[in-house]
């Protein structure tokens, strides 16, 4: 990915998308929500699909899939675009980088999910750090994690993501 100019694909679901993208709940940490993600669809018509009952019981309040890589983004980028469809919840896009001193530490934007598909922008100016010890920004060359998350409130989580580019 380095290099890569921006309206560039980083992720479509296409090949073997299942074995980059992993799901994690807050039961790692001893919260009730549960949920899954799969690989729907095949080849054009792949999708992420992000769905459970989040719940802030028990200090919980998350389910997310997550994709870790090494490959730089592109320097040029100025953010995220995301084709996304779900059941009119509010979602987020979390990025973490290498030097967070904390694993619950991430950068983070939101977006809404409605019931028809269509293309979110998410400027990387606009993720905000999830705590006032961490750096206020970033360098998009130095992200190494993006999640898709549920997050912050108890609700049925429904999300679906056919493409993720940089703009």
């Amino acid at each position: 990915m380095a290099g890569q100019a921006t309206g560039q694909t980083f992720d479509d679901f296409s090949g073997d998308a299942a074995a980059r993208w992993d799901y994690v709940a807050d039961r790692v940490m001893g919260g009730v929500s549960e949920g899954g993600a799969e690989i729907a669809g095949t080849g054009e018509n792949a999708v992420l699909r992000l769905r459970g009952q989040v719940s802030t019981d028990n200090n919980g309040g998350f389910i997310q899939v997550r994709r870790r890589f090494a490959q730089s983004w592109p320097e040029s980028a100025e953010g995220l675009s995301l084709t996304v469809k779900g059941n009119g919840q509010d979602y987020y896009v979390f990025l973490k980088t290498p030097d967070l001193s904390r694993v619950w530490y991430s950068y983070r934007a939101t977006f809404t999910a409605t019931d028809d598909w269509r293309t979110v922008q998410l400027p990387f100016a606009a993720f905000e750090p999830s705590h006032e010890a961490m750096p206020q920004s970033f360098a998009p060359t130095a992200v190494r994690s993006l999640a898709i998350v549920a997050y912050g409130a108890d609700f049925e989580a429904d999300v679906s993501v056919k493409r993720i580019e940089f703009y």
